[in-house]
This record gives structure tokens, sequence and C-alpha cells, in this order.
């Protein structure tokens, strides 16, 4: 089955520009776009303060801005198959199911400067922790010339490379559409003594140390993804520092910044993790949430 890439729509400038970019890379990967809008009616006590129209009223105002948000799309790209869909309900909910459905969901977050950073909303975050697909966060301001060439989709890669192949097959996968640069992210810090035993010292010795150890794992990570994908240019980067630090200092170049999450629920709930959360935060660029076991 064919996923179309779905984008969900609130009337804000935010989820405007994330509509623009699903739109975007729905005709770059030739998929369908299916418009979600999730929303609550006002409760009667709003309506009879005069803060909000009644029940139709609502009802007709949430068409109309997602008939107006999806004509301008259709107005950008006129071949590609755009379907809506107004659903009123739980909005966390109802876009995680959505999200199901779609190869990726794309949302909007709010964004106030390098400094401020994301500012991303209780529903976004819910979205992320819940779903198990990719999902995409876009800021107002986003504009297609952040997709110019030279930019780079920059993913990062920890762990085995077993624990970041979602990742890095998406943003393969991204870059293929592209025709961009993938920029493989690895971060490592100097482990406590305590965390050394005789077969890892073995491994670095032979290896040469930490860094060319790092560097080894990296390329073991990237080398199926080169073969599969023969035609995309790659960049292996290896810094010292945390994975948030190292992965925002190459941002400014980033057309797209991939991050995985592991889904699992813990012992307080499914949580997005620190890498992704400083990303979704701080991170100038659209930010891809990838979720992997």
């Amino acid at each position: 089955m064919t996923r179309p890439i779905t984008a969900g729509v609130d009337g804000s400038q935010e989820s405007l520009a994330a509509l623009a970019w699903a739109a975007r890379e729905a005709v770059r990967r030739g998929l369908a776009l299916r418009v979600v809008h999730a929303w609550r009616a006002h409760s009667q006590e709003v309506i009879e303060a005069g803060i909000a129209g009644d029940a139709d009223s609502q009802a007709e105002w949430v068409h109309g801005a997602v008939t107006d948000a999806v004509g301008s799309v259709t107005a950008q790209h006129p071949d590609l198959a755009v379907t809506t869909d107004v659903v009123e309900g739980p909005v966390a909910d109802i876009l995680v199911a959505a999200a199901a459905d779609a190869e990726l969901l794309v949302l909007g977050s709010r964004g106030h400067g390098r400094i401020v950073g994301f500012l991303l909303g209780s529903v976004g975050q819910q979205v992320i922790a819940a779903t198990t697909r990719p999902v995409v966060l876009v800021r107002a301001g986003d504009e297609p010339s952040s997709e110019a060439a030279g930019r780079e989709v920059v993913v990062g890669q920890q762990g085995d490379p077993e624990d970041s192949a979602d990742a890095l097959r998406f943003a393969f996968e991204t870059a293929a559409a592209r025709g961009a640069t993938v920029r493989v992210v690895r971060a490592w810090n100097l482990p406590p003594v305590f965390a050394y035993s005789p077969g890892s010292l073995k491994l670095l010795d032979e290896a040469g140390g930490l860094e060319p150890y790092e560097k080894r794992s990296l390329a073991a990570a990237v080398r199926p993804w080169r073969e599969r994908f023969p035609g995309v240019p790659v960049e292996e980067h290896v810094e010292m520092g945390s994975a948030s630090q190292v992965l925002l200092s190459v941002a400014g170049t980033a057309q797209l910044m991939v991050v995985g999450r592991r889904a699992h629920r813990t012992a307080v709930g499914a949580r997005i993790g620190s890498v992704a959360h400083g990303m979704l935060h701080h991170a100038d660029c659209p930010v891809a949430v990838v979720p992997h076991v």
C-alpha cells in the first residue's frame, strides 16, 4: 500500500508552512498529500459569552480555513493529488491515528529565533512520543529556498548500525529525492574509567584510539546505505561532544535535521528523547524525528 504524506493543519502560520513543506515533499516522492484538520468545538459557555459562534458556525469556519489552505497548495502544485479530512475530537489522538496511515506526518511548530528556538506544544510532543511513524516539525517562515543546492540532510548516528538504521534510511531516501548530500554525524565523549573492560580496551587498542574507533563505527553504520544509494553524496562527521551540541553545530547548513527516537514506553510514559528534544527546540531547520525499536 502506498502511503500519503500527511500534514496536520490548524490555520496557524506554522501549520501553513508545514503544509507547504509536505506538498513539496509529496511532489518529490511522487506521493499523494493528505491534509488533516483536527479540532475541538468550543464549549457552550464560550459560545454564550460571544467569544465563538455556535457549533455550526465553528464547523463552517474550520472547513473554510482548510479549503483556503489546500487551495494555495493546489495552485502551486496542480498535478498533486490532495485529500482532506476535517475531524472533531481529541487533537493528539486524531493526529496519531493519521500518522499511522502516512509515510510521514508533518506538523507546524512555533519558533522565535535561535536563542529561544522551537516552542514545541503539548500536542506536538504527544504525537511524536506516541506515533510509530516519522514526524517532521516545520517552523513558520520556512521557505523553499532553504532546500537549495549546497544545503545538506543531516542525520545523527549513534550506537551500533542497527540502532540508527531507520533514521539513516529516512535521511538517504529524503536526500535521494532532493539531490542533496547526507551528512552523517556521530558524537562521542570520553567514557568514565569504570566503563572500560578488557574487551573494550582491546577493541580501542586495535582501532588505534577512541576517535579512530568512532570513525570506524560510523563508517560501518553508513556502509550499507552508501551501497543502497550510490548516487547520494555522503559526508561522515565525527566530533567529540554531546550529540545535541554537535548536531546543532552543523545545523546551519542543513535543509533537514533527522534524529532517531527509541519507540518504547518508560515507567513515566512515552518520551521523545533528549537529542530529539534538543533539536526540536533549538534547530533552525525542519526536524524529522524517526522512531525505532
